[in-house]
């Protein structure tokens, strides 16, 4: 026997308690009755109660309290197995860290915003598979695809500027690394979202783009940044912010460029969407686009269905019940 909400057998000592108590007040009404009168003048007086009755009807009430706490417990036993099929989508996130994502133009900054919309995302998310990559000068798959959302919030915690040591953006590796974790996934619908303000500067993504519609992957890309830019601000070892410079001593300002993006969206069949101040872009995307998808069948496994045994206690507290309603502790009127 398995219980399916055990919590409710911690109040069956509860309920014994009370059996405790309800025997030790009949016990100190009948002492505080002896010492009040004299055993034939209390028998007089108590004529039309019957104390027999009365320890019945309190035995009956604590028996359906237990009987009502044991059902509420969903006692179980027997089991037939079940298949289960869980279906879903695979999607993987692919996040911008170069330093250009610590620009301000979008608050608190581009990578702390992007951040949080993809903590809002996982939290909608059921029987989708969610993976993420981070990638500035190369990329690094930081969380295959799973249905574990806490695992995949864990990695995205961890994303900062530091995550990828090697300096740059290669939106091109980021596309390559999303074709190597998608192998052994689902067949279709191989979804690939990648979130950067577009400044590339190695590699070619539109080849990449290229080879991942080869492999079924359809790339979705949101432009997270303003056109007109802002500098970008740097910690110092010794814990200052500075301007981000280039090799001439300039301070470096990024801007969004929508144009690879939008070029590597419709070469494999997606869509580009801009980032704005109230709509990111992800719950859009998974909306109008992703959700229309028809699902792949990710896992299958046989289950244990167990059998709800709370019919019998229930009917036992209910019946218990309805003889303490016409169960009097009074005996009939006597002329």
């Amino acid at each position: 026997m398995r219980f399916g909400t055990q919590y409710y057998l911690y109040l069956i000592p509860v309920a014994v308690c009370a059996v405790a108590f309800v025997i030790w007040a009949e016990r100190s009404r009948r002492l505080a009755r002896q010492r009040f009168a004299q055993k034939d003048l209390l028998k007089d007086l108590l004529d039309q109660f019957d104390p027999r009755l009365h320890r019945v009807k309190a035995v009956l009430f604590t028996t359906a309290l237990v009987a009502a706490l044991f059902a509420l417990s969903r006692p179980q036993w027997g089991f037939q197995w079940q298949e289960v099929r869980r279906r879903g989508l695979d999607i993987l996130i692919a996040v911008d860290t170069s330093k250009s994502m610590l620009a301000t133009d979008v608050k608190p900054n581009r990578l702390e915003r992007t951040k949080l919309a993809l903590r809002d995302m996982a939290a909608k998310l059921k029987g989708d598979r969610v993976g993420l990559i981070a990638f500035a000068g190369s990329a690094f798959l930081e969380c295959p695809l799973t249905v574990d959302y806490n695992g995949f919030m864990l990695a995205l915690e961890d994303l900062s500027v530091d995550t990828i040591p090697r300096g740059g953006t290669s939106i091109s590796n980021a596309i390559d690394e999303a074709v190597k974790g998608f192998a052994g996934g689902a067949k279709k619908h191989k979804i690939l979202v990648i979130i950067t303000d577009g400044e590339d500067h190695e590699g070619d993504p539109v080849q990449a783009a290229q080879r991942a519609k080869k492999e079924g992957v359809i790339i979705y890309g949101i432009g997270i940044g303003t056109q007109e830019g802002d500098l970008v601000f740097v910690e110092t070892e010794a814990g200052k912010k500075e301007y981000l410079k280039d090799s001439s001593g300039n301070a470096v300002k990024s801007r969004l460029n929508e144009d690879i993006l939008q070029k590597i969206c419709l070469e494999t069949g997606g869509t580009y969407v801009r980032a704005t101040a109230t709509e990111f872009g992800l719950e859009l995307l998974y909306n109008e686009k992703f959700s229309k998808f028809e699902k792949s069948e990710l896992e299958s496994k046989m289950s244990k269905l167990y059998v709800e045994r709370f019919q019998a206690p229930l009917a036992i507290a209910l019946l218990l019940l309805i003889l303490d309603l016409f169960i009097s502790d009074r005996r009939p009127h006597r002329p």
